[in-house]
């Protein structure tokens, strides 16, 4: 089930500070929270399964059911009499394939309808029956009805009736339990209050089966204008403070009551909520302005305007997990020589550890633990990088500047990304805690700098390939970096993966800032 919920959405990353609740890692200087939101995280969050993801491996799981029973009706029955036939696996991957495109055009591949009871079973038993009329139809106009068994066909019909109505009531039962729990329940906040917050909460509570949760309500104006709650919903604190609560538990969608004529502040708050990895939603029901119905999208059947998405999200997370783990993991084979050797050299080059570990941001401002080979002496190994490492460094080894400049000492980052998870092979590169350039932090050197980490980091990215790795001692160094990070989130793809590794070891071998 971990494996799952890492899938569908790219679980967050664990820490030695975890909150009791939420099993997510606290970030030191966050700004603490006010009583209502300690309140409102005390409820554990697991990670939330994509209802996408699921829907597909619904859809998966139902053409294999067909397959299976199918093959094994005319291996039992038709094999033993007349032998192999090849019409009759043919026939059984056609009517699964027209199967699965009739319960597409009934819709019963979404959450709602797997919550459902009568309807979507009704809907199945319709369509499935649709496939068969259809499946006869044509076998009796093209004259080759007598090529197959009717007790096949019709044996086919009845036991794979029997076992998709099965199959569906262990999916009703499963899905009600991970709703119960929290993995398919997006976890809401509503921005806004008055008014226009009440009718977005009425609305969103007079529809059943949404899967929704709202667990908060934040306001930059004052109680003494709008009060404490809203429909019921306790105010929890300002936008400012929505960025803070949506690091310490999960928040996965931001729904504005806001009239789109408050132009300005939703601007203001949206400059604040771009850096996490959230869905922004614009409710639209009660906007005298109206759009083409294409222009929204909805939430049940309220219209919103989609105002921001999370990144790598659903079928994206799917792919960049697999990619992780399976090209991950051929490298930490191939690479394995390598760092034997390394690790051979470091304990006979200096006393100490062959490792070395740092605490880095992670995803959503997380930290995390990242593994490299040690490069500085042991009594000089500065944890929380307050001080970068310059040319001709002393606190650096002989063999730690050999394999910093050739950046073999983070090839043990390998093991996060394919043992812990809380690293990609490819993405934002992860900065310690307090690196600094031009003496200042980097979250105080670049306007929106936590914006990147929006999604995992990685051991590289578009900004090393770029020129932009090694030492950032000046704020237009880290400015660039940030820039490169933001676009790769923005135009993130399997293949833009592989680019980046490919060019990766020929970046690697312009070592000007590398140090």
């Amino acid at each position: 089930m971990s494996d799952l919920s890492s899938i569908a959405t790219g679980e967050r990353a664990a820490s030695a500070h975890n909150h009791p609740a939420t099993g997510v890692a606290k970030i030191d200087d966050a700004p603490p929270l006010s009583p209502a939101m300690l309140k409102a995280t005390e409820t554990t969050s697991p990670p939330a399964f994509s209802p996408i993801v699921l829907a597909g491996f619904v859809r998966m799981a139902e053409f294999a059911i067909i397959v299976i029973v199918g093959l094994l009706i005319h291996g039992l029955y038709v094999l033993p009499t007349n032998g192999l036939a090849w019409q009759y696996p043919a026939a059984t991957f056609g009517i699964a394939v027209l199967s699965i495109v009739a319960f597409q055009a009934a819709d019963i591949y979404q959450v709602q309808a797997f919550r459902g009871y009568e309807k979507q079973y009704m809907r199945l038993a319709a369509a499935w029956s649709l496939v068969f009329l259809v499946v006869i139809g044509v076998s009796f106009f093209s004259k080759t009805a007598e090529e197959f068994s009717r007790i096949w066909l019709g044996s086919f019909y009845l036991v794979g009736l029997v076992m998709l109505l099965v199959s569906r009531r262990a999916l009703f039962l499963l899905v009600r339990r991970w709703t119960e729990v929290g993995y398919l329940t997006r976890r809401t906040v509503i921005v806004g209050a008055g008014a226009p917050g009440a009718a977005v909460i009425e609305t969103l509570r007079r529809q059943k089966n949404l899967g929704l949760q709202i667990i908060g309500l934040f306001d930059d104006r004052s109680e003494s204008r709008i009060g404490t709650e809203c429909a019921g919903e306790p105010k929890l604190g300002t936008v400012e403070d929505l960025v803070a609560f949506g690091r310490r538990t999960r928040v996965d969608l931001v729904i504005f009551s806001l009239p789109i004529s408050a132009e300005g502040r939703i601007l203001e708050m949206l400059k604040k909520l771009w850096v996490l990895p959230v869905d922004i939603r614009l409710a639209a029901h009660s906007n005298k302005l109206q759009f083409r119905p294409r222009s929204y999208s909805y939430i049940g059947n309220m219209p919103v305007l989609d105002v921001a998405d999370r990144p790598i999200a659903d079928w994206d997370v799917v792919m960049k997990w697999l990619f992780d783990k399976i090209v991950g993991g051929l490298m930490l084979i191939a690479l394995s020589p390598i760092m034997l050797v390394t690790a051979i050299a470091i304990k006979l080059d200096s006393p100490g550890p062959v490792l070395f570990r740092q605490k880095r941001y992670g995803f959503n401002n997380n930290l995390i633990e990242v593994f490299k080979f040690r490069s500085m002496r042991t009594d000089a190994a500065d944890a929380t990088a307050s001080r970068l490492v310059t040319k001709s460094d002393p606190r650096v080894t002989r063999v730690g500047r050999f394999i910093r400049k050739a950046s073999i000492d983070e090839l043990p980052q390998l093991f996060n990304v394919v043992f812990k998870g809380n690293l990609s092979l490819v993405g934002p590169r992860p900065h310690a805690v307090n690196a600094k350039a031009a003496a200042r932090r980097y979250d105080e050197a670049v306007d929106g700098y936590f914006a990147r980490h929006r999604v995992k980091p990685g051991l590289t990215g578009w900004a090393q390939i770029n020129g932009w790795r090694g030492e950032t001692d000046t704020q237009e160094k880290i400015q660039k970096r940030v820039e490169h990070d933001l676009y790769y989130i923005e135009n993130w793809s399997v293949l833009l993966d592989l680019y980046i590794l490919f060019r990766t070891p020929f970046a690697l071998l312009d070592t000007e800032n590398a140090y």
